[in-house]
């Protein structure tokens, strides 16, 4: 596998930690070229701290990391400190960072360096709401078609909503700058609900990450412990679903996911199902298909790859 270049563009949270910790595992394979902070989980101030305490607890503190958009594109910003806690990182005990947040705002970032890299070589990793992408497209017309694949978490179909009955969280944030990116043009896979509450941590695969016995294994099973007690009492599952990991894994393992190309168009107008990703899994319309939905993963290879990364840091 040639190595592909990433921006992943992120609110962390612990499920997205937990995903730039597997792309910094995997140099071989991903570049992370910069982490792009956007306000979601928590508000920005955190998200950009977060990233930042992440890089450092990877080992990687030369990543670069960006602050970006503050609230949604029109709408006020709502978070999700029931879900991951009043830090977003809630769980282990980590220090605060001392690398430098980068002065270049966020969008910025993403515009020059689609820009100044050869056009279909970077890759886009959305693992929170899309407003920096989407306003890095509205602002910069050209760039979208520069993007080699946006490959993001978000939507859902045959499990429809986590915030409200009809959205999931990331896209219901902002889901204006989601229709703008479904409609961009750029090439899309999307890791729904559908597919991330397939990848469970229980906890023998939780234990496999303590068994690790480094800093980086025993905060992701601090992390998931934490994270795990809203799924568990919500969906009355066996533990977490890490929903954002998924990201990294389709670049790193693709055989491991299942999906179809199909059409996603997004919900901005209706109260009752604002941010609904109305995914024609079916294919009852004759609108153009615009994203590769994934539906299915191989959640023991999943878990397999994700430690075996983990272990390398």
């Amino acid at each position: 596998m040639t190595q592909r270049k990433i921006i992943i563009d992120t609110d962390p949270g612990q499920d997205d930690a937990v995903a730039i910790l597997l792309a910094l595992a995997s140099p071989e394979e991903i570049e992370v070229l910069g982490i792009t902070a956007v306000a979601g989980n928590v508000p920005l101030a955190l998200t950009a701290k977060n990233a930042r305490i992440v890089c450092e607890l990877a080992g990687k503190p030369e990543t670069p990391v960006f602050a970006g958009c503050d609230s949604p594109m029109k709408r006020r910003l709502v978070t999700a400190e029931h879900v991951h806690g009043k830090t977003g990182l809630d769980g282990p005990v980590l220090s605060d960072p001392t690398m430098d947040l980068q002065e270049m705002h966020a969008v910025d970032f993403i515009i020059e360096t689609l820009r100044s890299e050869p056009e279909g070589t970077v890759t886009l990793c959305p693992l929170g709401p899309l407003t920096n992408i989407a306003t890095a497209f509205e602002r910069a017309p050209d760039v979208a078609a520069r993007v080699r694949e946006i490959v993001l978490m978000g939507g859902a179909y045959f499990e429809v909503g986590n915030i409200t009955p009809a959205a999931e969280f990331n896209i219901y944030v902002d889901p204006e700058a989601a229709d703008i990116v479904f409609k961009s043009g750029a090439p899309i896979t999307v890791m729904p609900l559908d597919v991330t509450h397939k990848a469970l941590v229980t906890k023998a695969r939780n234990d496999a990450f303590r068994a690790l016995a480094t800093p980086v294994g025993v905060a992701v099973a601090e992390m998931t412990d934490f994270f795990e007690r809203f799924d568990k009492e919500k969906y009355g599952s066996d533990g977490a679903p890490l929903h954002d990991p998924c990201v990294i894994a389709w670049l790193l393992k693709p055989e491991l996911f299942s999906g179809r190309k199909i059409n996603v168009e997004i919900e901005t107008g209706s109260e009752l199902t604002l941010g609904m990703t109305v995914a024609d899994w079916w294919g009852v319309t004759d609108r153009p298909a615009n994203a590769l939905f994934i539906g299915d993963v191989d959640g023991d290879g999943f878990f397999a790859l994700l430690t075996e990364r983990l272990a390398r840091l």
